[in-house]
């Protein structure tokens, strides 16, 4: 597969969601952002608006986390939490799912948990909802079911991983490929630390990349690519 140093760093939401960041870590994620020209930076709500502030007059998007890192609270609170985000400036959302109303099968709770999220296109427009299904935890017939169940509930992208509980695969990677079709997106996020791995998981089947070393990805770009 042939792909631009420029088509990747697009690709790329560069992250910061350690509960240690400082305010000058996420200033330097959001120069290096601005100087790499990356999709987006993701972070956690609290750095949300000065990603924003420092990001302004960029084409460099900025997402904010919801339900980090576990998935495990009320849809009502991640709506809030997502309207606050939006509120703040941010234009993308990576929720984590209900990981374990999945694993006890109550799909209907993992449908309104998304669909609580993804309401919020009706007050503010133009945002990505990415649904965090932590593949980790999940067999392959619980990835299929939720990455079919995000796609009925309207979510833009299901998305692998946070990077807490193993990480992406190419395997799940393809399998989410073929259950949601062409016409959803993927991320793939979690433990991706080069070109070659970016690389394999776009042919996989991703549409982005989540990773916290979206520099050296772009900088192990090889030349005679």
């Amino acid at each position: 597969m042939k792909i631009s140093r420029s088509q990747l760093a697009k690709m790329i939401d560069h992250t910061l969601i350690k509960p240690t960041a400082t305010r000058d870590n996420v200033i330097e994620l959001c120069e290096e952002a601005k100087k790499y020209n990356f999709g987006c930076v993701c972070v956690n709500l609290v750095h949300v608006s000065l990603a924003v502030q420092l990001l302004r007059g960029t084409d460099v998007n900025v997402s904010s986390t919801v339900g980090f890192p576990y998935g495990s609270t009320l849809p009502e609170v991640k709506a809030f939490e997502a309207k606050i985000s939006l509120e703040n400036g941010a234009q993308e959302i990576d929720m984590v799912m209900n990981i374990g109303a999945l694993k006890s099968k109550e799909y209907e709770i993992v449908k309104r948990d998304i669909e609580a999220v993804v309401s919020l296109k009706r007050s503010f427009s133009n945002i990505v909802v990415k649904v965090i299904i932590e593949t980790g935890y999940l067999t392959n017939k619980e990835k299929v079911k939720a990455c079919k169940l995000a796609k009925e509930a309207g979510a833009d992208f299901v998305k692998t991983s946070t990077g807490l509980v193993g990480g992406a695969t190419v395997e799940d990677v393809r399998l989410m490929r073929e259950t949601v079709g062409q016409d959803m997106g993927i991320k793939a996020a979690g433990g991706i630390r080069d070109f070659k791995q970016a690389l394999a998981m776009i042919e996989a089947g991703a549409d982005r990349i989540g990773t916290s070393t979206a520099v050296a990805i772009i900088e192990t770009f090889p030349n005679t690519f």
